[in-house]
């Protein structure tokens, strides 16, 4: 499954790090610091404190990736959930929604499958299940708001 959920904020830091285009040093020059000091803050080496939220967000508008607000939402037990913007949605792209989350919720059925065909399920398949479950909610609810602000009332 290619979502990762990660176990600390150093391990986001450096998942962010490490997928930035160019790799750390080009993260470090998009931060405006140096390499040495980049690694120090994902580290928390030397003194250094770790990255802020905002320095982090920077770079993962830059991967495209959603690591950091991931993270946060598995400490209190959610799903992070992008709110889709209306002025992009159309019916081709609600269609686009059901589609996607349709086939989220189908790799979830399919996990569980291969999960039951010894009748019991471990532990590294239930958190499988419980990444792609994740997915599934996050999709599903993209569909409904998208749904939602189609088709409302316009004022």
């Amino acid at each position: 499954m290619s979502k990762q959920l990660l176990e600390t904020r150093r391990d986001v830091m450096k998942a962010v790090t490490r997928g930035f285009p160019g790799g750390q040093e080009a993260a470090a020059a998009h931060l405006g610091i140096r390499p040495k000091r980049l690694g120090n803050q994902v580290y928390e080496t030397a003194g250094c404190s770790p990255l802020s939220d905002a320095q982090i967000h920077a770079l993962e508008s830059v991967n495209g990736t959603r690591f950091l607000p991931d993270y946060v939402c598995a400490l209190y037990g959610g799903v992070f959930v992008k709110v889709p913007e209306v002025g992009e949605l159309d019916n081709v792209d609600l269609y686009s929604r059901v589609v996607r989350a349709a086939a989220k919720r189908g790799i979830v059925d399919q996990i569980i499958a291969a999960a039951l065909e010894d009748g019991v399920i471990e532990a590294c398949e239930a958190e499988a299940i419980r990444e792609a479950h994740y997915a599934y909610l996050a999709a599903r609810h993209e569909e409904v708001q998208a749904t939602i602000d189609l088709h409302s009332a316009q004022p």
